[in-house]
């Protein structure tokens, strides 16, 4: 009786055992940063992404593996330990440029798992995977850049093309990640007298800019200031152009008017014309109207009385 009991009592024990482990096992929750791969006998099932609380079968049936959705950083040829500093890797960064300078090159690679069923399933270690392939890309790129390049201007470049790069090796290896970008952090040469050299040469190469930048501010005053004088010579031409049109409109008005005269009264307009002309080139000379008929002579001086005769009218305008 004893014995039957005992047997009792451990199978009790026992589904008592399996329902605990039923009911624990049936339920799992996922966060808004998680998303979660249900796992039927080792066969990943749907991807679950929406947050809460969700049901599944009892382990060992099925089993749930949480993944995060958050975009994580590769660094590459350095890390950053517990306590804050950073320790660097120079045999892995040390890398040979296309011009065949030794360089040291720190990326850092943003990622995250888009399809969780291959970055569980298809490779035993993604990280490494991603760590080796960022390795690959990016010594590839700086294989075939300058070293100017890699120093100075083709930081934003060497970037670009090994973000690319990554990007296709990435989606061959097929493992649910995505790159989502490629930071590079520091890149130097490994001996101290070449890099003053370089920095001597890149502070050279940015003062010709610097001069060349003020050189063509120079230019595009000077050819601002031109411009303005050609503009107010030609304003000046185009004013006086007008005033010698007006004036010679004048004349001519002048001109016609005089001929108006001369075709009704000739030998009097000839006669002040002659007379005009002779005041105006002779402007102190003594003028005489003659009248020479072959006999007697006579003659009128016409200048000494004209300050008489101005002066008779203004003592009538005075009387009046």
């Amino acid at each position: 009786m004893s014995v039957k009991r005992t047997l009792m009592m451990v199978g009790l024990g026992i589904v008592g055992v399996i329902a605990l482990i039923s009911v624990f096992t049936s339920w799992y929750t996922v966060d808004e940063s998680e998303q979660a791969v249900v796992i039927t006998f080792g066969r990943a099932d749907d991807t679950i992404t929406n947050p809460g609380l969700h049901f599944k079968l009892p382990w060992p049936v099925q089993s749930v593996e949480i993944l995060s959705k958050e975009t994580f950083s590769l660094q590459f040829g350095y890390k950053q330990n517990k306590a804050g500093e950073l320790e660097a890797y120079d045999a892995e960064t040390k890398m040979i440029t296309g011009d065949e300078n030794i360089v040291l090159t720190d990326l850092v690679v943003q990622w995250k798992i888009t399809e969780p069923n291959k970055f569980l399933f298809n490779s035993q270690d993604p990280e490494r995977i991603l760590h080796s392939a960022t390795s690959s890309a990016i010594r590839s790129i700086i294989g075939s850049s300058s070293i100017d390049a890699a120093l100075t201007e083709g930081k934003a470049d060497i970037e670009a093309n090994t973000r690319q790069l990554l990007v296709s090796l990435i989606e061959k290896y097929d493992i649910g990640i995505s790159v989502l970008g490629v930071k590079l952090q520091d890149v130097e040469l490994p001996n101290k007298d070449v890099r003053a050299a370089f920095t001597a040469v890149t502070d050279a190469r940015e003062m010709k800019n610097t001069k060349i930048n003020e050189a063509e501010k120079y230019e595009n005053q000077r050819i601002s200031e031109a411009e303005g004088e050609r503009d107010a010579i030609m304003s000046k031409a185009k004013g006086t152009k007008t005033a010698r049109i007006e004036q010679a409109q004048g004349d001519v008005a002048v001109f016609n008017k005089m001929y108006e005269q001369y075709k009704g009264n000739q030998q009097i307009t000839r006669e002040r014309l002659i007379i005009e002309t002779l005041e105006n080139v002779l402007p102190k000379a003594q003028i005489y109207i003659m009248n020479d008929d072959g006999s007697t002579m006579k003659y009128l001086p016409l200048q000494p009385l004209q300050p008489q005769q101005a002066q008779t009218e203004k003592k009538e305008g005075s009387g009046n």
